[in-house]
């Protein structure tokens, strides 16, 4: 971008635009994954949907490539583009709650940790997310599911009506009533119709939940995960608990003398009576002797912000994802071996829970596509040093290559990288991808939000 096309944008917008001559560029255009390293030609740093309609207008007329960033969670960090302007939705980030209809306003740049700051207040929350840093935009586009998922469904489950500005600069509001097909596509579909610029949600009672983490040496690895795909799927719904193989951290509520240590484990969540959650999981002996059981009573936002400090913005990531039905022994092993070979401490595999509540919603009721899933997987190598990025990315596609196979063949989309090619983005969206390739092409034909797990527009008739 020239610099005359730079200056015309700035008288354009409220919010200021960042180019890369600018003090500030180098800060705008850094992500969450610091192994992502891209220079756009602008940062627009959008105050308002006026500020959002008119970058649009501005970048299509133009002919400029563009990619739009909410929170800024993204894995593969999508955005940001080399040579792009990128829409930055960030400083739109107010909640507005009405305790009456139990419902919630978030802004297309808020965090979780904001949202649920917003809804505590009134003893509310709706699911979303395992870390309050994570952005509501990109998370809630992709389907979004967290600890509440089991017993509440998604976040896509809980979306009411979301305000749009569409490929050609308009602004219209997507609900059961108000253009339909673009509201069943944007719950699971991702940014391919357009900028949402504010989400509204329902909201449930939730204030004190039970918390655990128990966690068994990494030996046990193999009888505790043929132990949780047994019991987790018959419990409750309001119990809730992700697997995982992990590094024991060196902070509370974790004693001395396992820091550091390879593990596996589970963390626990209850919307049930919080009093009640250790009598529970008392059974958590079955697979062998664990090597650290704790359980508490916390307030959500708290349990949402547990993670937060171990995993700050600016380390390397690059992750995989797969739905899963079930948990073959094969499977078994493959976990096993790969958790023994994890690359760094901070290097993890995760399986979220996405049964009980979100697996009785109908399967074409939204564009998520796995309604059969009980596990939404993910692998992630992490570690602050640049130096370990080959490293982490060699373990995470052998330990993926390995696990595939026994997988439903997708994946949540906002796990998919950026360099997984049109095979996943087509296995991922699976059976619904027909649908919202019509979908774009009646809202975006000419593929202008393709910065993105792209849905190409159906061909016009």
């Amino acid at each position: 971008m020239d610099g005359t096309t730079l200056e015309t944008m700035r008288t354009a917008l409220r919010g200021p635009v960042i180019g890369p001559d600018d003090p500030g560029y180098e800060q705008a255009r850094s992500v969450y994954n610091a192994m992502i390293d891209r220079r756009p030609s602008a940062v627009v740093r959008c105050h308002d949907t006026a500020d959002v309609m008119a970058a649009v207008d501005f970048v299509r007329e133009h002919g400029l490539e563009f990619a739009v960033r909410g929170g800024g969670h993204s894995g593969p960090g999508l955005g940001v583009a080399d040579g792009a302007v990128t829409i930055d939705l960030s400083p739109m980030d107010g909640v507005r709650v009405d305790p009456a209809t139990q419902t919630a306003q978030a802004d297309a740049g808020a965090t979780l940790g904001e949202l649920d700051h917003a809804t505590h207040a009134f003893g509310l929350a709706t699911p979303a997310g395992i870390m309050s840093t994570t952005g509501v935009g990109g998370l809630t586009l992709g389907g979004g599911h967290g600890y509440l998922t089991r017993k509440y469904g998604l976040t896509v489950d809980n979306l009411v009506s979301a305000d749009v500005v569409l490929a050609d600069g308009s602004f219209v509001a997507a609900n059961p009533s108000e253009n339909a097909d673009l509201f069943w596509a944007l719950r699971g579909g991702g940014g391919n119709f357009g900028i949402v610029t504010s989400f509204d949600f329902e909201l449930h009672p939730v204030d004190t939940v039970g918390v655990g983490i128990t966690v068994w040496p990494l030996e046990l690895l193999q009888d505790v995960m043929r132990w949780y795909r047994d019991f987790l799927p018959q419990a409750p719904d309001d119990l809730y608990g992700f697997f995982a193989s992990l590094s024991v951290p060196p902070a509370p509520p974790f004693p001395e003398k396992i820091h550091g240590r390879k593990m596996c484990g589970v963390v626990w969540s209850s919307t049930a009576d919080p009093a009640a959650l250790e009598q529970t999981l008392a059974v958590v002996d079955e697979p062998g002797p664990p090597a650290f059981h704790f359980t508490a009573p916390m307030p959500y936002p708290a349990l949402q912000a547990m993670f937060d400090a171990l995993l700050p913005a600016g380390l390397q990531w690059y992750w995989r994802g797969d739905f899963f039905d079930g948990i073959t022994d094969d499977a078994v092993d493959v976990h096993a071996a790969f958790a023994a070979s994890r690359p760094t401490d901070l290097s993890t595999m995760h399986l979220y829970p996405v049964d009980g509540a979100a697996g009785r919603v109908g399967p074409d009721d939204t564009a998520w596509a796995y309604r059969d899933a009980v596990w939404s997987g993910v692998i992630a190598g992490i570690d602050p040093d640049p130096a370990n990025a080959p490293a982490l990315r060699d373990w995470a596609v052998s330990y993926w290559e390995a696990l595939h196979p026994h997988s439903m063949g997708g994946a949540y989309v906002n796990f998919l990288g950026a360099d997984e090619g049109r095979v996943r983005v087509r296995a991922t969206y699976g059976g619904h991808l027909d649908r919202l390739a019509k979908v774009k092409q009646a809202y975006d034909p000419h593929n202008l939000f393709h910065a993105n797990q792209n849905i190409e527009p159906a061909p016009p008739h």
